[in-house]
């Protein structure tokens, strides 16, 4: 009887072009084809579901099971989040349970091909799987892709260090979904043996951290953290506790120092009241919530040690890394330019990385001071000098923390990473407000190979520009070649043989209109923050919980 059932499945797989039947471990799901790219795509497949009520902080439970198919169509589900981003999630339904997969699959009878998991942006406060997606990457019938949603915000970070807050809650999500694909993509002709792992902005500094936690070890063969690292100001976060209470008073709730008192107050808010500020636009480069180091509260923990600690020991996989930053990330942080101006050039303290220390004021302003100059010279922060502006959150945040965690890893054994700059600007872009000066905008190298919106602009893909498809024609390659072979550019390609890194942080590919092989990239400027982060560098810690508050205490 089993034979004949599966035998009448496989025959509504092949009777039906226009849509694909895949068994998996819930059940059956059925994906429909998208003729323009010659894919089929599967949405919204629940891969783990969300705790509620007070666990809803704690690590995501097993995902649903059915018996009926499950027809796996795009109901724009997104996790509880803040409405920085309403004008492009208008269409967009805000569930709790918000921990869906969307699986891509090429029109190809081609099995086990590599997968590659792509984790979203947005300051681990805003954002969904399908910001991007990787269709006509995945129409290349090389790869299967996959993106997901992930918890955000408080629910997915609040870090408090116990049995029902002990943090991590939105990494452990991007664990289950790793743990999810391992157990199912060969149903859709993936290779579970051949998993990348791949994300953007905050998204890349999650992968940086993922690569080094315990409970994930062994499930990926390639790397590709773009724009972020793990080292960044805003990746780990630095005191939970006063993290949590910092967010606490933003909320209006003043009793933080009571940290029984604070817990009771993070698990009674409803989701809309927990996520209704904004905390991405600090000017120390931090978002509040963001991964952290856990206490030790008998669950499995995703980081029980700081991210550069780890990477010094050399306890970690040595995977194929393809490492890169934009020569402008900084231009994120543009928009609040003309609001931050003044205070720059009289508290330009206010804006040092919050991952560096001090001994007192008077030091922190003297380096301040020493930071400003080599960026600004003597001249003021205005509209002369908006391309150092740039420039320094460009160092701050992104390029010297991924050159940073690049040199610490070699220096740990590590012969395997592919490091480059990306500054392809197509004709029609703008010059930066106040200059002559064109520059590739954060993550311009992830918007090059995936298909989505960026920089406040809907792509409509009917109108995209030669420039555009340019982009696309000469960078997804790197990434199939890398993907398949963990090597960016393939032997005999008219491009530059492109070796890995080396202690010196040499060689490293220069990406524009064509390709050109370099050494130290950013020397200047990576050595002067390497030099201020020897010397002031600030570690990450735990949830430090007082003796006297005996609930949060009692797991010691």
């Amino acid at each position: 009887m089993l034979w004949l059932v599966l035998f009448s499945l496989s025959l509504v797989s092949c009777e039906n072009e226009d849509s694909r039947l895949v068994n998996i471990d819930q059940g059956p799901v059925r994906g429909y084809k998208e003729a323009e790219y010659g894919i089929y795509s599967f949405y919204g497949i629940p891969y783990a579901n969300v705790p509620k009520g007070k666990n809803r902080f704690k690590a995501p439970l097993p995902p649903p099971i059915w018996s009926e198919t499950f027809d796996a169509v795009d109901h724009e589900i997104i996790c509880p989040q803040s409405d920085l981003m309403n004008v492009f999630r208008s269409s967009k339904i805000i569930k709790e349970d918000c921990l869906i997969a969307n699986v891509y699959v090429p029109d190809t009878k081609e099995r086990n091909l590599p997968v590659l998991i792509i984790v979203h942006g947005g300051a681990y406060s805003i954002g969904w799987g399908n910001m991007f997606t990787p269709k006509k990457l995945v129409g290349s019938k090389k790869i299967i892709a996959v993106t997901f949603n992930y918890r955000l915000g408080p629910q997915g970070f609040l870090c408090l260090g116990t049995k029902d807050v002990p943090g991590n809650a939105g990494m452990k999500d991007q664990v289950a979904l790793v743990r999810w694909v391992k157990t199912n993509i060969a149903s859709f002709g993936g290779n579970p043996e051949e998993i990348i792992i791949t994300g953007f902005s905050s998204g890349a500094s999650a992968v940086d951290v993922l690569i080094l936690s315990k409970m994930t070890q062994g499930f990926f063969k390639k790397v590709i953290p773009e724009s972020g690292s793990g080292l960044g100001p805003y990746a780990v976060q630095l005191d939970p506790i006063e993290n949590a209470k910092t967010y606490a008073k933003l909320l209006n709730f003043d009793n933080v120092d009571d940290l029984d008192a604070l817990e009771q107050f993070y698990k009674s808010l409803p989701l809309d009241v927990l996520n209704s500020v904004q905390v991405t636009h600090r000017k120390d480069s931090v978002t509040i919530m963001s991964p952290c180091i856990e206490r030790d509260t008998g669950e499995e923990r995703f980081l029980d040690d700081s991210p550069i600690n780890i990477i010094k020991s050399g306890n970690f996989e040595k995977l194929p890394l393809l490492y890169g930053f934009t020569d402008m990330d900084g231009l994120l942080k543009f928009p609040q330019f003309n609001n931050w101006i003044d205070d720059m050039n009289t508290n330009f303290s206010d804006f040092l990385p919050a991952d560096l220390q001090f001994k007192n004021k008077d030091e922190k302003e003297s380096v301040a001071k020493e930071i400003r100059r080599f960026y600004f010279g003597e001249k003021q922060v205005n509209e002369k000098t908006a391309l150092e502006f740039i420039y320094y959150f460009t160092d701050v945040m992104f390029a010297c923390p991924i050159l940073r965690s690049t040199k610490y890893q070699v220096e740990a054994g590590h012969n395997q990473i592919y490091l480059y700059e990306y500054s392809y600007v197509e004709d029609s872009t703008l010059f930066v407000p106040h200059t002559n000066k064109r520059g590739a905008n954060h993550c311009a190298q992830t918007f090059s190979i995936l298909d989505g919106f960026w920089n406040d602009t809907i792509i409509d893909e009917k109108d995209v520009s030669n420039d555009i498809i340019q982009r696309k024609s000469y960078m997804q390659p790197i990434w199939l070649n890398f993907m398949t072979t963990g090597k960016p550019i393939p032997e005999g390609s008219d491009l530059p043989v492109w070796p890995p890194v080396g202690l010196d942080l040499s060689p490293h590919m220069s990406i524009n209109r064509t390709f050109e092989l370099k050494e130290i990239p950013l020397k200047e400027r990576s050595l002067f923050w390497e030099r201020i982060y020897e010397k002031y560098y600030r570690d990450p810690i735990p949830p430090i919980v007082p003796t006297k508050n005996r609930h949060l205490n009692n797991e010691q």
